[in-house]
C-alpha cells in the first residue's frame, strides 16, 4: 500500500497500530509507513497538539484547516480521513464542499481558516496583507494566524511524506467516509484494495 515495504514493527510502532484501532478501529497504512520513524510521527503530532492546546483551536476548526489543506494539495488520504472526521462534527454536506472549495455552511472565521489554509497549500509566496486582514477581521489574533500557518505547514509536510511514499487512502474508508465525502475525491491516490 505505498511505494515501499512495511518495515518490521517495533514496539514503537505497535504502540501507534494500537491508537489507529482505538481512533479509527483499523491500523492506518500511513502509520505503517511511519513505522520507520515514529519518534518522528510522534513529534510531529506532539507539535500540532501544542499549537492546538495553546491557541484553542477546536475538533471543528481542525477539520477544516485540514480538510482546506489536503484537497488543495491534492491529497486524497488527508482529504478522506479528515473530510470523515468533519463530517462527524458537522455533516457529510459541510465537509464534502470543504473539500471543494464550496464553504458555505462555515461562519465567516471559518470560511477565513479555510482559504488561508488553501493558500498556504497552493503558494504560500502568493499570500497577501489582504489575506492576513481577512483572518484579522473574523476574530484571528495575530499570534494564532502565526499558529495557524505553522499548524499547516506541519500537516504539509505530514502529506508530502505520504503522498511522495505512495501511501495509499485506507480501503476502509470505502465504508467509513460519508458518500458525500468520498463522491468530491477524485485527486490524489485511490483508495487501496
Amino acid at each position: 500500500m505505498s511505494l515501499i515495504d512495511w518495515p518490521e514493527p517495533t514496539a514503537k510502532s505497535e504502540a501507534m497500530f494500537a491508537d489507529d484501532l482505538e481512533e479509527v478501529g483499523f491500523v492506518m497504512n500511513a502509520s505503517r509507513l511511519w513505522a520507520y520513524q515514529p519518534a518522528l510521527h510522534e513529534g510531529m503530532f506532539e507539535l500540532l497538539r501544542q499549537l492546538v492546546h495553546e491557541h484553542g483551536l477546536s475538533y471543528r476548526e481542525r477539520g477544516i484547516l485540514v480538510t482546506a489543506c489536503a484537497s488543495a494539495l491534492g491529497d486524497s488520504y488527508c482529504s478522506v480521513a479528515w473530510g470523515t472526521k468533519l463530517a462527524g462534527v458537522a455533516n457529510e454536506d459541510l465537509a464534502a464542499g470543504v473539500l471543494r472549495g464550496d464553504d458555505f455552511g462555515l461562519s465567516p472565521a471559518e470560511h477565513a481558516l479555510a482559504e488561508w489554509a488553501r493558500k498556504v497549500a497552493r503558494d504560500p509566496n502568493g499570500t497577501s496583507a489582504p489575506d492576513v486582514r481577512a483572518l484579522r477581521d473574523t476574530g484571528w489574533t495575530d499570534r494564532q494566524i502565526f499558529a495557524i500557518t505553522a499548524f499547516v505547514a506541519l500537516r504539509i509536510a505530514f502529506s508530502t511524506i505520504n503522498d511522495a511514499l505512495g501511501a495509499r487512502p485506507d480501503a476502509e474508508y470505502r465504508s467509513v467516509a460519508p458518500p458525500a465525502v468520498l463522491k468530491e475525491i477524485t485527486y490524489g491516490r485511490p483508495l487501496a484494495d
